[in-house]
């Protein structure tokens, strides 16, 4: 592989660049396929990411109008603009994707995050999406909520793509591999093939300093701020290790199933005092992912550093989480509620986005 800039020297290195956007006008003009010539594999979007690109420009105004004037309600043309765009990007992606053998090449696009704590109607609303974007090369989203684990192993079991999103914790983790796991296993029990299912864990990492720091601020606690989400991502990632590369996997593995890499996720930097690629910078390991914002994808490629780092200093790592705890910051119970205020961030997004395409239908 030619390792003519800092995101094919990443993917040598065995991390794969996915992009966190999608844009009907990037699609349109070509500048979605010229990053992916640049070496980033794979797209991710959300819910605030549709938001801001329906609102943001008129390139779905006309097509609104339209789909409003043959009867459909809002909801229906939501539903039908993001699929259109996942599949535009699932198809130039698939040379990726076929490439790699789907390891990468993949868009994800996620359920309704009303339902993300209600494992039928998330079941469904998937299976929906599944049928509608019908690509190979579709991922989709899943909140990795209590709840969520039931939807992700019946998904799993079913053949489909997820990409668990909304992980802090590695509590979040362990629910999202065990249920991939579990969905595998099921799957397997089934008679069916697990050689073409493909997950990724979605963690997300800048939130966690960004609420960490705040209560060490009130403490006046410095020593640590900065410090929390990089060592949990760390310790994320050992236990990754752990599950995906030992007896516990073996069988599934020689049945020709794919390990759930972790994708980093959230990894821009909130804090103008840290690095602009701190989560990216730090968290450089074989078999993960980082999805970039476009600003932190310019930086990378700017001045990044594509070395692998994620197993660095796992001792202070480790020293630094039981300081915390030690002065009585619970990172689980913190982390169950940025998981909260994530899901109601999504749902605030999705219903303005109902919102954009009525005012725009003239509903």
């Amino acid at each position: 592989m030619a390792t003519d800039n800092n995101l094919k020297t990443l993917l040598a290195v065995g991390q794969s660049p996915w992009y966190d956007n999608i844009d009907r006008r990037l699609i349109q003009n070509g500048d979605l396929e010229k990053l992916f010539g640049l070496g980033i594999t794979g797209v991710t979007s959300n819910p605030s990411i549709f938001e801001k690109a329906v609102n943001g420009s008129s390139v779905y105004d006309s097509l609104i109008r339209e789909l409003a004037e043959v009867g459909k309600s809002p909801d229906e043309i939501c539903h039908l603009i993001t699929i259109q765009d996942i599949q535009s990007a699932a198809d130039l992606l698939y040379d990726t994707y076929e490439a790699t053998d789907g390891r990468d090449g993949y868009v994800s696009l996620e359920v309704d995050p009303d339902y993300a704590y209600d494992p039928e109607r998330t079941i469904d609303h998937a299976r929906r999406i599944h049928q509608d974007v019908a690509r190979p090369n579709l991922m989709i989203k899943v909140p990795g909520t209590k709840e969520g684990y039931e939807a992700i192993k019946v998904l799993t079991r079913d053949g489909i793509n997820v990409n668990v999103t909304l992980l802090f914790s590695l509590r979040h983790y362990e629910v999202s591999s065990m249920a991939y796991i579990d969905g595998l296993k099921e799957r397997l029990r089934d008679g069916n093939s697990v050689e073409k299912v493909c997950s990724v864990a979605s963690v997300f990492v800048s939130r966690v300093d960004t609420k960490i720091d705040e209560i060490l601020e009130d403490l006046k606690i410095d020593s640590l701020k900065g410090k929390i989400a990089v060592a949990n991502a760390r310790m994320i990632y050992q236990r990754f290790k752990e599950l995906f590369h030992s007896g516990a996997f073996g069988g599934l593995a020689s049945n020709g199933a794919r390990v759930q890499r972790v994708l980093w996720g959230s990894t821009s930097t909130k804090n103008p005092a840290y690095s602009d690629l701190k989560y990216v910078d730090e968290l450089i390991g074989k078999n993960t992912i980082n999805t970039l914002p476009h600003s932190t994808l310019e930086a990378f490629l700017d001045h990044g550093t594509p070395r692998l780092t994620i197993e660095e200093d796992l001792d202070k790592v480790r020293k630094d989480l039981d300081l915390l705890q030690q002065e009585g910051i619970d990172l689980n119970k913190i982390c169950d509620e940025i998981q909260q205020e994530g899901v109601d961030a999504f749902s605030v997004s999705f219903r303005k986005l109902i919102d954009a395409v009525a005012d725009k239908a003239g509903f």
